[in-house]
C-alpha cells in the first residue's frame, strides 16, 4: 500500500530532479507483498515471501532520456541517485521524440472505485492457505495408481503504484490478486509421461474458486493417455477458451506501435481495412469493475477508454504511446490493451464439438513460431481428433501452418464462453481448413 510518506518523497524527488537540470520528469513508487507456497504431493516442497519498495525515475534532460530505479528511499540517498541520473543521461544520444503525453490527455482523477482490492487479504491465514493447497492435492492423491506425482501452488499479493510527473498528473492504482493451481503427472505407455494442469484467479478471496482445481488437473492429463499423430491433412479446428490466445497474442502483438515502427508488423498500413472474418469484434473495455486488466490510466497516465480494436473484422486502432506516436507520425491511443473481450455467439464449446463432423481439438501448443512481418506460423500442438461431435483420440507431436491473417480470416463459429478471470476474455473458437502435418 502506497503510504502518504511515500507519496510526499516522490512529489519531493520530482521536484529535485527539476531543480537540477531535468526539464521534465515522471517519478514512480512501487510497492508490493507477495505470498507463495508450492506442495509437492503432499509436502511443503517451497514457501515464499517477499516485499517490494522501490522508485523508478523517468528523466528528460536537455533532449535526451534515461530510466533509472532504486530501492534506497532515504532523502540523502536519492539526493545523490538523482544527480547522477541527471549527469549520465546528458551523456546519451539526443532524441526528439522522447517526451511526456500532452496534458490533455491525462486522466484526470473523476473515475468511481473500480474494485480491484480485497479488504480481506491481510485476513487470510497461512493456515487456510496451506489448507487450500492440501485439499486440491487430496482431491486426487492415490486414486489412481498411474499418477507420478502432483504439484500445488497458491500465491496472493498486492501491487501499488503512484505515478506523478511534470506536466500536472498524480495517479495511484492498488489491486490484489490470487492464484491456485494444480499439474498433474501421469504413466503413459511406454517412456510417455503425459503431464496438464489448471488454474483458477481472482482479485478477490471470496471469489476464487476453491474446488475442483486438483480434479480438472488431473482429468486433464488423465484424457492424454494414449496419444499419437494421425495423418497429416486439412481439418476443421477447434480451439477452446484456455488455449485460442497463444494464437491471438500475435494480432494484438501486430499492433503495437514499436512493432510497427520497427516494421516487425504485418498488420502496417491496416487500419480501417478488413483483416479478420467479419465474425471477429474485439473491444477493449478498461473500465469494468471487479476485473483483471482494469484502469482509468496507462503507464503514461493517459486515460483509457472503451474502444473497437477489431470491427466485423476491420482493424479500428493501434496501440501508440507517445514516443512512437512521434516517430510515426501518428496520433497516440494509449500503451496497450487492457481488458479485451470478443463479441460473443451463441453456442459453448461443447455445443460447437457436438457439430463437428471431423476435426481436430487443439488443447495446446508446443513450440514453433510465427513470422511477425509476414504472419506465417507453424505451432507444435497437443489435443484430440474429433469424429461425429465426440473427441475420440488423444494427439500429440503434429504441427499446424499456415498464415496467422488467413487463419483468423477462416472463422466458422465464435463461441460465447470466455473465462471472466482473464483479462483477454477470448471465447473457444472454430477455425476452418487448417493445414496439420502428423503422419
Amino acid at each position: 500500500m502506497i503510504t502518504r510518506e511515500n507519496k510526499d518523497l516522490a512529489d519531493w524527488a520530482l521536484e529535485y530532479a527539476l531543480k537540477n537540470g531535468c526539464s521534465d520528469a515522471r517519478i514512480i513508487i512501487y510497492t508490493g507483498t507477495n505470498n507463495s507456497f508450492d506442495f509437492r504431493d503432499t509436502k511443503l516442497d517451497k514457501l515464499e515471501q517477499s516485499s517490494e519498495n522501490r522508485m523508478g525515475f523517468h528523466l528528460y534532460v536537455d533532449g535526451r532520456f534515461a530510466s533509472y530505479s532504486t530501492n534506497r528511499l532515504e532523502r540523502q540517498e536519492l539526493e545523490k541517485f538523482i544527480l547522477q541520473g541527471i549527469e549520465i543521461t546528458r551523456y546519451l544520444a539526443k532524441d526528439e521524440f522522447r517526451k511526456l503525453p500532452d496534458s490533455s490527455r491525462y486522466y484526470k482523477g473523476n473515475g468511481d472505485d473500480l474494485d480491484l482490492f480485497d479488504r480481506k487479504i491481510d485476513s487470510v491465514s497461512v493456515d487456510e492457505k496451506l489448507d487450500l493447497l492440501k485439499e486440491s492435492i487430496n482431491e486426487v492423491y492415490e486414486t489412481d495408481s498411474r499418477i507420478i506425482s502432483i504439484s500445488a501452488g497458491y500465491e496472493d499479493g498486492i501491487n501499488s503504484a503512484y505515478v506523478v510527473n511534470s506536466k500536472g498528473f498524480k495517479g495511484e492504482s492498488e489491486r490484489t490478486y490470487y492464484n491456485i493451481g494444480v499439474s498433474v503427472s501421469m504413466q503413459g505407455e511406454g517412456d510417455a509421461r503425459p503431464s496438464d494442469s489448471w488454474y483458477e484467479s481472482s482479485i478477490s478471496f471470496d471469489k476464487l474458486k476453491k474446488k475442483g482445481v486438483g480434479k480438472t488437473a488431473y482429468e486433464r492429463t488423465l484424457r492424454k493417455l494414449g496419444q499419437e499423430k494421425i495423418e497429416s491433412g486439412v481439418y476443421t479446428m477447434i480451439v477452446d477458451n484456455l488455449t485460442v490466445s497463444r494464437l491471438f497474442s500475435p494480432i494484438i502483438s501486430a499492433i503495437y506501435g514499436s512493432s510497427i515502427q520497427q516494421k516487425h508488423s504485418f498488420l502496417i498500413n491496416k487500419k480501417e481495412e478488413k483483416v479478420l472474418s467479419e465474425k471477429i469484434t474485439v473491444i477493449d473495455d478498461p473500465h469494468i469493475k471487479n476485473a483483471r486488466g482494469a484502469r482509468w490510466f496507462d503507464s503514461e497516465g493517459v486515460a483509457t477508454r472503451k474502444m473497437n480494436v477489431f470491427e466485423k473484422g476491420v482493424l479500428k486502432t493501434y496501440y501508440i504511446d507517445t514516443y512512437y506516436a512521434g516517430k510515426l507520425g501518428m496520433e497516440p491511443t494509449i500503451d496497450s490493451p487492457s481488458i479485451l473481450f470478443f463479441e460473443l455467439g451463441n453456442r459453448n464449446f461443447d455445443e460447437m464439438l457436438a457439430s463437428i463432423d471431423k476435426g481436430i481439438w487443439v488443447t495446446g501448443f508446443n513450440g514453433g513460431n510465427s513470422n511477425s512481418t509476414t504472419g506465417d506460423f507453424s505451432f507444435g500442438i497437443e489435443g484430440f481428433l474429433v469424429e461425429k461431435g465426440k473427441a475420440t483420440k488423444p494427439l500429440n507431436e503434429m504441427n499446424i501452418t499456415g498464415n496467422l491473417l488467413t487463419l483468423w480470416q477462416n472463422i466458422e463459429e465464435v463461441g460465447n464462453d470466455p473465462r471472466p478471470e482473464s483479462s483477454w476474455r477470448i471465447p473457444s473458437i472454430v477455425f476452418d481448413k487448417v493445414s496439420f502435418s502428423g503422419k
